[in-house]
């Protein structure tokens, strides 16, 4: 169910539990620390991104709500 601490190793190419974290955060990997501060990380998801196949979430826009400038009050 979860990566093994080899694999999370290998995944991240670093060796201290913080520093996996923060390299599993950019490469877009949900992840939790655990009590003991080792990183847990479920396969299915790291299989699901690295694969393309992750959820397609809509993404918000960015775009300023232009309609909400060009409104008046009556």
């Amino acid at each position: 169910m979860f990566l093994t601490d080899d694999e999370i190793r290998e995944l991240t190419k670093r060796v201290h539990h913080c520093v996996q974290s923060s390299t599993l955060s950019k490469m877009g990997i949900e992840h939790r620390l655990r009590p003991d501060g080792s990183v847990a990380v479920l396969r299915s998801h790291v299989e699901s991104v690295l694969s393309g196949k992750a959820d397609r979430k809509t993404k918000a826009s960015t775009e300023p709500n232009w309609g909400a400038l060009n409104a008046t009050t009556a």
